[in-house]
């Protein structure tokens, strides 16, 4: 005989879990340069005490600017990631350590799976906002609309994003309302 599950409940077991992180070639590229200009700079004047540039800057700001840029930086887009979760209670978004959002189901009139220009539309990726309402994405162009009770319109960046306007769907809607194969 089975034993029940204690302390579970259809609200607690995600029916969608998407994890996205920073992977794309240009942004790596960009944050090692810029990272690895600070390390230069950092060994340059601290490690053999020779002044970097024509108006280094004093020690101490070399120092702030190495453990902020040169380590913090690349330290945030290795780790950071984007989790999308879908359970009984609505959408719940966590941008690395920063942003968390949660959009009630009852608050949802539809998802959409959308393709969309991340640069037109929003500006770029990451937390966005434009007049189209806001937008949390990580990299890609693909994602779900979602439609709000009070008239405005969220964007989440997935790569799986027909799974999860079709999981948000099956949360919102009463058995009856659904579409039937």
């Amino acid at each position: 005989m089975n034993a029940p599950a204690i302390g579970l409940s259809s609200a607690s077991c995600p029916a969608f879990v998407e994890v996205q992180r920073f992977r794309q070639p240009w942004l790596i590229a960009i944050i090692l340069g810029v990272a690895g200009l600070l390390w230069w700079g950092f060994i340059a004047q601290i490690v053999l005490g020779q002044p970097w540039g024509s108006k280094p800057a004093p020690d101490a700001m070399l120092w702030v600017l190495f453990l902020l840029i040169g380590i913090g930086f690349p330290a945030l887009f290795a780790f950071g990631s984007m989790r999308t979760t879908l359970d009984g209670d609505g959408v719940l978004i966590r941008y690395m350590w920063v942003v968390k959002r949660r959009i009630a189901c009852r608050d949802i009139r539809s998802a959409s799976a959308v393709t969309y220009h991340p640069i037109m539309d929003y500006g770029g990726w990451g937390v966005r906002w434009s007049f189209k309402g806001w937008c949390y994405n990580v990299s890609g162009n693909r994602g779900v609309t979602l439609a709000l009770a009070n008239g405005s319109s969220v964007l989440i960046g997935s790569q799986r994003p027909e799974e999860l306007a079709e999981a948000i769907a099956m949360k919102t809607t009463a058995p009856e309302d659904r579409i039937r194969p």
